[in-house]
């Protein structure tokens, strides 16, 4: 009654955990996803219009495209004339300032000139003075007007009837008799006394700017109800692309005034809400294992959320061509860390995700599908830098001959195809390089291990390793013969053969604390017989939490601290047992004293080290090395492993066993074969 009451618990427990995680995953993709309404067509210029015919259900403008609306404005603009107000207090400071500073006349010169200055200074005022910097950037215009405001008249009058304050200056020794005296008149620094009158009218002239630009019509010309705009197989030109864009717009125009976004919405929610139900069922029922890691859950609707809504920003900000996104770098992560199946159902569901935000939905889903399906199959294992960049190189030439491939289904000549995507097929790959980097990120955040990593900490010159060659060289020989026997079962069996490897190397490490207590590290003697079974039951246990300890000191991956913990499992230190219960018949017996802490392995590589390291340690006693003992050996140790429920919890099977058994015997027969003696030459 109780497990079934656990059993029923656990069910509903996982069903809410279910249940939010896909509410959570819809309402994050839903919220950024742009609220289109009104049809989505795929159309270009120079190709054929892939659908059916299409009238005028009501009538629009044709609007302009935008290129010609900002070339009438820019022509608006050019052709435009200021207002500038003139100011008559100017002229009369400058000339009483000039009357004032002069009264007594200009040194060295009659008192005419300054009669004569002041005359020239009125009629440069009369015309009209503009600033220097502001009529040189004008009068690059031969042809350009202003508006001259003089009290409540503004005339047109060309900028040549003005005068700068440096031609102003210019214009007064124009005059042959101040001409005369100008080396004397420079002296007075008469430039002071010319200060521009005529100020530009900011307010005025934005004002009546806006008016003009305002004024510019969005459309030309109109489409009547009724009317047929284009038929299926007809060529879409200039023309009908603008009256194509323009019936879009007018679309949408009139599906935002009569409110259809909570239809929108309620379409989004039910579209994305059925995709993420089908990939969490089938995750429930053919991967049921990952939603025991909450880390790979985690990464997989990372994965999914993570695309569709930098998309859908992309959209609706225009930023870029969301085909320079990497969509394959997800199925690169989840065929790495998981599995191939995975990685591709993962793909099609962000692919069909995405495809609700972008306009091009067919070319879309077409070409991003066959780059998931080209990486996916080009990685199979990520071992080195050269594989991730030969999947970039066939992911980009995958895109583009896909895409190639629709525009000649689409247009026959070449010559009129668009070839501006290539270059964002080409970002595509070169981005996609950053999954190595990024891979390591993945690692760390959601506690997984690339075979890039895990052939990095095989490395025997990496420190920790290089010690245990050094301090403990007995462990580190056994230590190789477990992994290279372990690996071949993991071949054999189809596990994960690099995993199982690197665990090997490093399953031992605990006996650097004390290596001269285990025996492939004595040279005769041996320092356990002089401690009571107890204690050096003790010590040998002790190398697994040693082990833990050192991982930790030197940042070992969990999966690699598994193989640490489980390589014994809960098993006992059996000689040690065995001998004290001899010893000590009639005493009741602590077991806890003679059992490694554990877990069992969880895992079928787990389960393919304990075996190869038992083994492999057993097979130093044999007393002799022919094929019936090695076998007698290996059946003994993996069916008393079995008979004592170490592979209960690992997803290993019977036949997986066998061949473990198989390739153990056939490997210690060829590490033990006596050699063939040879005979002596007789005399």
């Amino acid at each position: 009654m109780s497990r079934l009451y656990n059993t029923n618990k656990r069910y509903w427990r996982n069903a809410f955990t279910h249940i939010t995680l896909v509410l959570i995953t819809v309402a994050i993709i839903v919220f950024f996803l742009p609220r289109n309404s009104g049809p989505q067509f795929s159309y270009d210029i120079g190709k054929p219009w892939m659908y059916s015919s299409l009238i005028a259900q009501f009538d629009y403008p044709i609007y302009k495209t935008e290129e010609a609306i900002k070339a009438e404005q820019d022509t608006i603009i050019k052709n435009f004339e200021p207002y500038y107000n003139y100011n008559l207090v100017i002229e009369k400071e400058q000339t009483d300032k000039f009357l004032n500073d002069y009264k007594e006349g200009i040194p060295g010169l009659s008192k005419e000139y300054v009669k004569i200055v002041t005359e020239h200074l009125h009629r440069l005022y009369q015309a009209g003075i503009m600033n220097a910097p502001e009529y040189s950037v004008m009068s690059r215009d031969t042809a350009r007007t202003i508006r001259f405001v003089n009290g409540k008249k503004a005339i047109s009058m060309k900028l040549s009837n003005f005068y700068s304050t440096l031609t102003a200056y210019e214009e007064l020794f124009s005059d042959p008799k101040l001409a005369a005296q100008r080396q004397t008149l420079q002296k007075c620094n008469l430039n002071e006394y010319i200060q521009p009158n005529l100020t530009y009218d900011e307010e005025r002239s934005e004002a009546e700017k806006a008016d003009l630009l305002s004024g510019v019509p969005l459309a030309s010309g109109m489409v009547l109800s009724g009317q047929k705009i284009i038929d299926r197989g007809e060529i879409v030109d200039e023309y009908i692309y603008r009256v194509l864009n323009s019936f879009e717009k007018e679309t949408q125009r009139r599906s935002a005034t009569v409110s259809t976004i909570p239809s929108t919405i309620a379409g989004q929610v039910l579209f994305v809400t059925v995709m993420i139900i089908l990939f969490t069922i089938f995750l429930r029922l053919f991967r049921k294992d990952y939603f025991e890691k909450p880390r790979s859950i985690m990464m997989l609707y990372v994965m999914i959320i993570l695309f569709p809504v930098l998309v859908s920003l992309m959209m609706t900000n225009n930023i870029l061509s969301v085909y320079i996104l990497p969509f394959t770098m997800a199925p690169i992560f989840i065929r790495v860390f998981m599995d191939s199946r995975t990685a591709f159902l993962t793909h099609v569901t962000l692919v069909l995700l995405c495809a609700a935000a972008v306009k091009y939905q067919y070319e879309f889903i077409i070409v991003q599908l066959v780059a998931g399906l080209v990486a996916i199959y080009s990685l199979r294992e990520l071992s080195s830098r050269s594989q991730l960049f030969k999947t970039a190189l066939l992911v980009t030439l995958g895109s583009s001959a896909i895409y190639f491939a629709i525009q000649l289904m689409q247009d026959n000549s070449i010559l009129t195809m668009d070839h501006s995507m290539y270059k964002y097929f080409i970002v595509n790959g070169v981005l996609l390089l950053f999954a190595y980097p990024l891979m390591l990120i993945i690692e760390k955040t959601f506690g997984f291990i690339s075979n890039v990593t895990l052939i990095e900490l095989s490395n025997t010159s990496k420190e920790l390793l290089r010690n245990l060659s050094e301090e403990a060289p007995g462990t580190f020989q056994h230590s190789i013969m477990v992994g290279n026997i372990a690996v071949e079962i993991a071949t054999k069996i189809g596990a994960k053969a690099q995993l199982v490897r690197t665990g090997a190397m490093y399953h031992d490490i605990g006996k650097m604390k004390n290596p001269a207590f285990f025996t492939e590290n004595q040279a005769g003697v041996n320092p356990l017989d002089k401690l009571t079974r107890i204690e050096a039951a003790q010590i040998v246990i002790s190398h697994v939490t040693e082990g833990l300890k050192i991982a930790e000191k030197y940042n070992l991956p969990s999966v690699i601290k598994d193989f640490i913990k489980t390589h014994h499992g809960t098993g006992k230190t059996k000689y040690f047992y065995i001998s004290y219960k001899n010893e000590h018949p009639d005493e009741p017996i602590d077991e806890s004293s003679f059992t490694y802490p554990g877990p069992d392995p969880s895992t079928r590589e787990q389960a393919i080290l304990m075996m190869a390291d038992s083994v492999e340690a057993a097979s130093r006693s044999l007393p002799e090395y022919s094929e019936e003992s090695i076998s007698n050996l290996v059946n003994r140790i993996v069916d008393g492993q079995m008979d004592d429920g170490f592979f209960e919890n690992c997803p290993i099977t019977f036949h997986d066993i066998a061949m473990a058994k198989q390739v153990m015997i056939e490997r210690l027969m060829s590490i033990y074969h006596t050699r063939i003696s040879y005979p002596e030459l007789k005399k």
